[in-house]
């Protein structure tokens, strides 16, 4: 098994004297050696100075951070020995690229010649192995970024921290950045913490996300049972879209939640919290769950759900439904472009998932 490279042991970090509240309430959390761990959350959630904690611009209230075995959380950041990489970059115009990269090692008195061995080397691993002439200003923003994560890791950090590094980029060349690092980490298996708020981005570079909100992880888990298990409504909504239905308990058994819906249907649902008939709920459902038929509910008979057609939204590879559902509900649905006949915009169609596929959450 993987071992732990980062501890955060009963962290907290309180806004100031004045303000009375914590912008990290109580963080427990390990980063394994080698692993891409995401940080995912709104804005405010604590991800932000979670990171920056750990880089040492920021020092917490309380706890502890532990770095291969040794507390650091009062030490300066140019005694931590960790690679950091910013949304803006932060290269140095008047420098080439080669001595943005070298920078690091210059300052840690490393021999000239062996700081031109490990520039190659650092060049190389980002593809950027013929730009060491080059400014920054002769570069793209992918370009210049793949310079800033060479930068972090050509002194041979333990971790190297991203935040927020594509923020400022745009979306086809984000998407490929994406790429790049989640190839790079593979390659080279660097340990990296990553800020976002971007839920794709997360799901498309991690090997774990921690979702964060108010302070607090709320889950933390692999990608995929992040998307497909939610621990709580909250990354229900968060990660992803997800159709949110609220609706009141009327049994549980065998794990799965009778559920009558406000908009006057009832449906089944797999219990993702320890529900009680008669007690509010809220069942998600993903879009790309959601089947679509141009035919009535009674003509397909069990499961199906009487419904009508909005409006249908061409998105390139797929078609965004939404439909009325019952009394005043709404369920949006997703279709593969060129998925079949679909009803016009104002006639009667239904809607049906499958009960595994939808999850039933208590209500705030």
């Amino acid at each position: 098994m993987a071992e732990a490279l980062v501890r955060f042991e009963g962290v907290r970090k309180a806004y100031g004297p004045a303000a009375g509240g914590y912008a990290v309430k109580q963080l427990d959390l390990e980063v394994m050696r080698g692993e891409l761990l995401t940080l995912l959350g709104p804005s405010g959630s604590g991800k932000t100075t979670t990171l920056m904690m750990l880089a040492g611009f920021e020092q917490p209230s309380e706890g502890k951070i532990m770095l291969e075995g040794r507390d650091i959380a009062r030490l300066p950041p140019h005694k931590r020995g960790i690679g950091v990489v910013f949304q803006s970059y932060a290269l140095f115009p008047h420098m080439s690229v080669a001595e943005n990269v070298a920078f690091p090692l210059e300052v840690r008195g490393v021999p000239k010649p062996d700081r031109a061995a490990r520039v190659a080397r650092a060049l190389a691993a980002v593809r950027l192995e013929n730009f060491g002439d080059r400014r920054p200003a002769q570069m793209s923003g992918g370009q210049q970024q793949r310079v800033a994560l060479a930068r972090a890791m050509v002194f041979e950090p333990p971790i190297v921290l991203l935040d927020e590094p594509l923020g400022a980029l745009d979306k086809a060349l984000r998407e490929e950045m994406q790429f790049e690092i989640r190839d790079i980490h593979q390659r080279l298996g660097v340990t990296m913490m990553y800020v976002t708020h971007d839920q794709q981005e997360a799901l498309t570079l991690s090997d774990r996300i921690a979702v964060f909100e108010g302070g607090l992880i709320r889950q933390l888990a692999p990608p995929r049972a992040i998307y497909d298990s939610p621990a709580n409504a909250f990354v229900a909504g968060f990660v992803g879209e997800n159709n949110r239905l609220p609706g009141k308990v009327l049994a549980v058994e065998d794990n799965e939640a009778r559920v009558a819906l406000d908009c006057g249907l009832d449906v089944t649902a797999r219990a993702a919290d320890t529900l009680a008939p008669g007690a509010r709920c809220l069942v998600t459902i993903r879009p790309e769950r959601v089947a679509v038929a141009a035919v009535s509910a009674t003509e397909l008979g069990e499961g199906a759900m009487p419904a009508v057609l909005r409006e249908a939204i061409f998105q390139g590879d797929h078609v965004r439904l939404k439909l009325a559902l019952g009394d005043g509900g709404e369920v949006v649905a997703k279709r593969p472009a060129g998925g079949g006949a679909l009803p016009e915009p104002g006639s009667v169609a239904s809607v049906a998932w499958e009960a595994g596929h939808a999850l039933a959450f208590a209500a705030a």
